[in-house]
C-alpha cells in the first residue's frame, strides 16, 4: 500500500492550453504521467494529487479529465489548485468516484496518517503581494487550520499535508503556513505550483525543523509520479 504524490497534471481533454511555453518537455505531457502511473500504481496504492488537475472551467468540462484520472489504479486524495475553476462544493465532488477524495476543510486517512490539506496562496514577498493576497493568504490559514484540527481531534498524531502553493515565498523565508505545520507537528509538507527550471530554486525541499517538504510538480518530477512512502 505505497503512497505516491504528483502535482499539476493540467489535463485538458476538453479544454486544451498547451504547456510547451514552460518548455519541450511538456509534449504530450498528459501521455507521459498516465504511462507513469500504470507502470507504478497497484490497485491498494494511494495517489496525492496536490492541484491544478483540469483546465476545465466548470465541472462539465472537467469531468472528462476526472473520469480519466478515476479510470487509474488506486485511490486518489486531491487538493485544489489556483487553475481548478471547476471545484465546486465538497459535498458534490466527493460523490462522483468511490475512488477520489477531495480535501477542503477536512482530512483522510492513510494507514496511520491523516492527510490534511488546503490550497495555500502566495506567501508575503517583496515582488507582489496586495491587499486581496493578504486576505487569501489568511483565508488559506484558517482553512488549514480547520484541517488539522479535525485531525488532531480524531487523535491523529501523524500527519501529511497536501496543498497546492509552495510553503514559502522566493526566499524560502519562514511563513505562517511553516509555523502552523510545526505548531501541528506535521511530518511531511506536498505541493507543486512552480514550473519551469528557473523556478524550481524557489521551492523548499528537503528536511527543515524536523518536517519534509516535497516539491511534486510534474514537470519538476520529469512526469512522473514521486513515492513518498512505502
Amino acid at each position: 500500500m505505497a503512497l505516491y504524490a504528483i502535482g499539476d497534471l493540467h489535463f485538458g481533454k476538453v479544454v486544451n492550453k498547451p504547456m510547451n511555453i514552460f518548455g519541450s518537455n511538456w509534449e504530450n505531457h498528459r501521455e507521459k504521467i498516465i504511462n507513469d502511473w500504470i507502470c507504478k500504481v497497484k490497485e491498494d496504492d494511494t495517489v496525492l494529487i496536490v492541484g491544478d488537475i483540469s483546465w476545465g472551467i466548470n465541472l462539465n468540462e472537467a469531468i472528462y479529465d476526472l473520469e480519466d484520472i478515476h479510470n487509474l489504479p488506486g485511490r486518489k486524495i486531491l487538493v485544489k489548485g489556483n487553475h481548478d475553476y471547476w471545484w465546486t462544493t465538497i459535498s458534490k465532488l466527493n460523490k462522483l468516484f468511490d475512488d477520489m477524495k477531495f480535501v477542503q476543510n477536512n482530512y483522510y486517512v492513510y494507514e496511520d496518517f491523516a492527510i490534511c490539506g488546503t490550497r495555500g496562496w502566495l506567501c508575503p514577498n517583496e515582488v507582489k503581494f496586495d491587499d486581496d493576497d493578504e486576505k487569501i493568504y489568511k483565508r488559506e490559514i484558517q482553512r488549514l487550520k480547520l484541517s488539522l484540527d479535525a485531525a488532531k481531534k480524531d487523535k491523529f498524531e501523524k500527519i501529511i499535508v497536501i496543498t497546492h502553493y509552495p510553503p514559502t515565498n522566493d526566499k524560502l523565508e519562514e511563513s505562517e503556513f511553516t509555523k502552523i505545520y510545526e505548531e501541528y507537528n506535521v511530518k511531511k509538507v506536498i505541493y507543486g505550483h512552480l514550473h519551469g527550471k528557473d523556478s524550481f530554486s524557489a521551492g523548499l525541499v528537503g528536511e527543515r525543523n524536523n518536517i519534509e517538504y516535497h516539491l511534486v510538480s510534474c514537470d519538476y518530477t520529469d512526469f512522473k509520479l514521486v513515492k513518498i512512502m512505502d
